[in-house]
């Protein structure tokens, strides 16, 4: 068996850089930390990162209160995860006794600003994105009440009349043709739209990365990454557009070995949020696996 293993699996840039800055104060320092959330959404390496004293309070979507003992926040940090907070939530953190690191993602961060400079103007924000989703949560938070989420063309004709300033924007880990296609209905509806496309680099490298895959003769792809990851959600659909088997799992425990063996060339790649000790482990159970149909 032939293994090709996407160049961009692993994590981007934004994620390394929240887990850096969070390593910093727990491991370097020797401080306790806190994330308002997990950190990055994938479970081995949460599991990781509490070994190594950076503890996820709070919840999913970063909406629960947050009850710590006095001598829990002596001397700790409350460190803001990749996927951004709304306005309210910062201060709210910010409040808790404790020191404050913000780790969002510079990308999301960016997409928040333009946000905010255009309510401040009176326009309506067009999200398109998932509205469970911690990115979006704490994207609207910068609307000032004039945001609406998105995900369909049905959604885009349920929206309230608007009126003449309108933004579109993305949630960083959307499909980039489904925002161009949607983007472009909504202008029928509001041909003064202004659409900005804050899909990031890192997902877009994602994305064509599987199309590489398939060029290269894969065929069967291997996902890696979290059940809750936004961006590994979307390469597994995007592999099952492409008419290949995909196999999204989360660690190497989950490979269906019986049914990986049947194919000759098998593409690995992995969300944004996955450790490359995870990527390594699967890569390495498919060349064993290969080599053993060699020998057999």
């Amino acid at each position: 068996m032939k293994v090709i293993r996407a160049k961009s699996a692993g994590f981007c840039w934004g994620v390394e850089r929240a887990i850096d800055i969070a390593r910093e104060f727990a491991v370097t320092a020797q401080r306790p930390v806190y994330t308002d959330g997990p950190l990055i959404h994938n479970r081995q390496m949460m599991e990781k990162l509490l070994a190594e004293g950076i503890n996820e309070v709070g919840d999913y979507q970063s909406k629960s209160d947050i009850a710590l003992e006095a001598e829990k926040k002596q001397n700790a940090v409350m460190v803001v995860r990749a996927h951004g907070i709304s306005p309210e939530r910062r201060s709210y953190l910010k409040d808790l006794g404790m020191d404050f690191k913000d780790a969002t993602c510079p990308d999301v961060g960016i997409i928040a600003g333009k946000i905010r400079m255009h309510a401040k103007k009176g326009y309506n924000t067009v999200i398109f994105g998932d509205p469970k989703h911690p990115e979006v949560i704490g994207l609207m938070g910068y609307t000032e009440g004039k945001g609406h989420v998105i995900k369909t063309q049905a959604d885009i004709d349920a929206l309230p009349a608007l009126g003449d300033k309108v933004c579109m924007v993305s949630q960083s880990t959307m499909f980039t043709d489904e925002f161009g296609r949607l983007s472009e209905y909504l202008k029928t509806k509001y041909p003064g739209a202004l659409v900005f496309d804050t899909i990031c680099g890192a997902t877009k490298e994602r994305q064509s990365d599987v199309l590489v895959l398939a060029q290269e003769g894969a065929q069967a792809i291997v996902v890696i990454g979290g059940r809750h990851s936004a961006n590994t959600v979307k390469l597994a659909a995007l592999v099952e557009k492409q008419g290949l088997p995909c196999f999204h799992v989360e660690t190497g425990a989950e490979l269906d070995l019986e049914q990986l063996k049947k194919y000759s060339v098998v593409g690995v790649t992995a969300g944004a949020s996955t450790p490359g000790f995870l990527i390594d482990e699967v890569c390495q159970q498919l060349e064993e696996l290969g080599a053993a149909a060699t020998v057999a």
